[in-house]
């Protein structure tokens, strides 16, 4: 039985697990919609997540980020990352268009975000503006191929890197400015999806993931892990980094599992103090932060790389979503169990509106296997609307017999200085295809 208490006490638990969730829709194009939420666990949240359309170029992104250090340079990448890609996949002659269009302060955009809440300030709009200009105007003079979608989603990636650190770094004798450099001192993982009809691809640096939910002919969720995660529990990455270094640094360039004894992403943007020369390190870092900002054992760098792994995949119409999360989903669910989740999702999600009839005139027997599998979904009738929510209820209240919402309470109510050690802010967005569109989409 449950009295007025418990019900505050569930609408609560309710309010706190849904502030932050989203849900966009589409129509026509290779995907129908996206959920997406966020809980946190630092305060303030380290994760961000961004997705837009392109609109100069056919193609949608969507990604998470996860920040360490602060979350300045998650921030800061979510917000321009994107432009750099959709600027890396423009034509030749569009790209000259555009740059001469900035030129002359026309209005014009690459992409168009959804659920942006990121403001820059005026002073760092104008230095970010800059680089970003004279990044379309060294590409403009490159010979490059912006249909090779993957060495173009990497040029993006390491491009705004770059800018990071010259953004930071001060010139002709300036006063350091604390903004660029906090983006700089700070880091991010990133995991970023393309989607342009049936062709997806995902850049991953770090070890954030992008999970596929494919529904096989014999209706079973299979989840196929699109990233590998570059920490020490991947050995090739491991192998890589030692390989880049002299054989005596091979004892102290992986200790303690963490990049120098201190960085567990062994890939991420930004955090120069693993990537700027000793030169660098010694006359602008250590004389306005300290001499504790310099790893042990700093020695040969760079020991880091935001170049990003770039996966391709042909979707089917089998294909239903893509899950992107930080690792604060993935170190306490499996893939399995989260495209199981968002899978059960879907099915019971139909049954939180009032049936409708998708088309006149219907066969008796197409009504009939309707409302079965409205009664099917009727035993799967979720909690939350939105399937991001509906993962993260079940990743810190999940048990074998359902969920536990006395332990959901206990972990949403954790003091600030101790709820980091039981669990990680979560990011989640799921991308959800559109089956028909897939099926008829020309090769």
């Amino acid at each position: 039985m449950y009295f007025d208490d418990d019900l505050e006490f569930d609408a609560e638990v309710d309010s706190i697990l849904r502030a932050n969730e989203y849900t966009q829709e589409f129509n026509g194009g290779a995907i129908k919609s996206y959920d997406s939420n966020q809980l946190a666990s630092n305060s303030p949240i380290e994760d961000t997540r961004a997705e837009a359309t392109c609109l100069m170029t056919s193609g949608y992104l969507a990604g998470v980020f996860d920040g360490h250090g602060g979350g300045a340079c998650a921030q800061v990448i979510a917000k321009r990352l994107y432009n750099y890609i959709t600027a890396c996949l423009l034509p030749h002659d569009t790209l000259v268009d555009y740059l001469l269009a900035l030129s002359k302060q026309e209005p014009v955009k690459l992409i168009e975000s959804f659920n942006d809440k990121v403001q820059f300030v005026d002073d760092v709009k104008e230095i970010y503006s800059n680089s970003f200009m004279r990044f379309l105007r060294e590409l403009s003079e490159m010979d490059y191929k912006p249909n090779d979608i993957q060495k173009a989603i990497e040029m993006a990636f390491l491009s705004l890197d770059e800018d990071l650190s010259r953004e930071a770094l001060p010139k002709n004798g300036e006063t350091i400015n604390l903004k660029t450099m906090s983006v700089a001192m700070s880091g991010a993982v990133a995991c970023v999806a393309h989607v342009d009809g049936t062709n997806l691809h995902i850049a991953n640096v770090g070890d954030s993931g992008a999970v596929l939910g494919t529904l096989s002919e014999t209706n079973n969720w299979i989840a196929k892990k699109l990233t590998e995660d570059h920490n020490s529990y991947n050995q090739a990455e491991v192998d890589r980094i030692i390989k880049e270094h002299p054989q005596n640094e091979s004892n102290s360039v992986i200790k303690m599992d963490r990049l120098l004894g201190q960085l567990a992403p062994l890939r991420s943007m930004g955090d120069f103090r693993f990537k700027w020369s000793k030169e660098i390190m010694n006359d602008v870092v250590v004389k306005h932060f300290g001499d504790h900002v310099v790893p042990p054992h700093y020695h040969t760098p760079p020991y880091l790389s935001a170049k990003p792994d770039v996966i391709y995949h042909r979707l089917t119409p089998n294909d239903k979503f893509l899950i992107l999360a930080t690792d604060g989903l993935w170190d306490i669910m499996t893939p399995l169990q989260a495209v199981r989740l968002v899978g059960e999702h879907m099915k019971g999600k139909v049954t939180l509106s009032p049936l409708k009839l998708p088309k006149k005139n219907m066969k008796l027997i197409e009504i009939n296997e309707m409302l079965l599998q409205r009664k099917e979904g009727l035993e799967m009738k979720p909690r939350d609307s939105n399937a991001a929510t509906h993962i993260i209820r079940h990743a810190l209240g999940g048990t074998e017999f359902g969920i536990d919402h006395m332990k959901i309470s206990q972990l949403l109510t954790l003091p600030d200085d101790v709820v980091r050690v039981f669990r990680d802010d979560i990011t989640i967005t799921i991308v959800y295809f559109d089956s028909e569109y897939i099926r008829h989409c020309p090769a």
